[in-house]
C-alpha cells in the first residue's frame, strides 16, 4: 500500500501500459483520476477498477490540446484535493510504410502534437498542482534513445520527449517534485497489435532483445510504480531502459 490516500493522474489509462500501471496503484491504495481519447473503452476500465474495489473517476481528452490537459489536472485537484503523482502515457505509432521523404507535415504535427507537446503540457498543469511536491513520470521509449527506418515522426517525439523530462527534472526539482521516464522496448499493448498480429512477427520482435521475448504491460508498470515511489527518491531525469537489452547490443 506505497500509495495509499495518494491522488494519482494516469494518462494514457484504457489499455496497455496505462492500464496495468492504472490497476497497480489501485491495488497500492491510489485515488485514481484515468484519462484517454476513447471514452467509451475508458468509462470500461474505470467501472472495472471501482468493482474490484478501487477509487476512480475518468476523463476523456484530447491530450494535444493544452486546455484540456490543464481541465484534467483541475479536475483531479476538484476530486481529490490535489495531485501527488502523475504518470503521463499517452502516446501515438506512426505509420512504418511510409518513406521519410513522403511523411506528410499534417501527419507529423500530429505524433509531434500527441508524443511531445501533450507532455509539455501536462507536466505544466501537474506541477503547478503539486503544491508540496510529488513526481512524475513519463512514458518514452527506445526510440528515445536509438532511431529506426521510416519513424522520423515518433523518433523525433521520443527524443523529444527525454530531453523534456531531463530539462523539466533540473527545474522542477526545486519544487520537490521528482520527474523521470521510463523507456519500454516492444511491449504487448493495443498500439503494438497490429505489428504483433502478422505472421512470425512477435518471435522476430522477441528475438531483437537478448532477453529474448517481448515485454508484457505490467513488467512496465511496476518500473513506473517505483519511480513514483520514495524507494526511487534520489533518482531525478533517469530515462529507465527497458527493453530486453536492445540498446546495449
Amino acid at each position: 500500500m506505497r500509495f495509499k490516500g495518494k491522488s494519482v493522474l494516469v494518462t494514457g489509462a484504457a489499455g496497455g501500459i496505462g492500464l496495468a500501471a492504472a490497476r497497480r496503484f489501485a491495488q497500492e491504495g491510489a485515488k485514481l483520476l484515468l484519462c484517454d481519447v476513447n471514452g467509451e473503452l475508458l468509462e470500461q476500465v474505470t467501472a472495472e477498477l471501482v468493482v474490484d474495489g478501487g477509487e476512480a473517476v475518468s476523463f476523456v481528452a484530447d491530450l494535444s490540446d493544452e486546455s484540456q490537459c490543464e481541465a484534467m489536472v483541475a479536475r483531479s485537484v476538484e476530486i481529490f484535493g490535489g495531485l501527488d503523482i502523475a504518470f503521463n502515457n499517452a502516446g501515438i505509432p506512426t505509420d512504418i510504410s511510409i518513406p521519410f521523404s513522403e511523411f506528410s507535415g499534417d501527419d507529423w504535427r500530429k505524433v509531434i502534437g500527441v508524443n511531445l507537446n501533450s507532455y509539455f503540457y501536462c507536466m505544466k498543469a501537474e506541477a503547478r498542482a503539486m503544491k508540496t511536491g510529488g513526481a512524475i513520470i513519463n512514458t518514452a521509449s527506445v526510440a528515445s534513445l536509438v532511431a529506426a527506418p521510416n519513424m522520423a515522426a515518433y523518433v523525433a517525439s521520443k527524443h523529444g520527449l527525454a530531453g523534456l523530462t531531463k530539462a523539466a527534472a533540473l527545474d522542477l526539482i526545486k519544487q520537490k517534485i521528482r520527474v523521470n521516464a521510463v523507456c519500454p522496448g516492444f511491449v504487448r499493448t493495443p498500439m503494438m497489435a497490429p505489428a504483433l498480429s502478422m505472421e512470425g512477427a512477435e518471435e522476430q520482435l522477441g528475438a531483437a532483445a537478448p532477453i529474448g521475448r517481448i515485454a508484457e504491460p505490467e513488467e512496465i508498470a511496476d518500473i513506473v510504480l517505483f519511480l513514483a515511489s520514495e524507494e526511487a527518491s534520489y533518482m531525478v531525469g533517469a530515462l529507465v531502459s527497458a527493453d530486453g537489452g536492445v540498446t546495449i547490443q
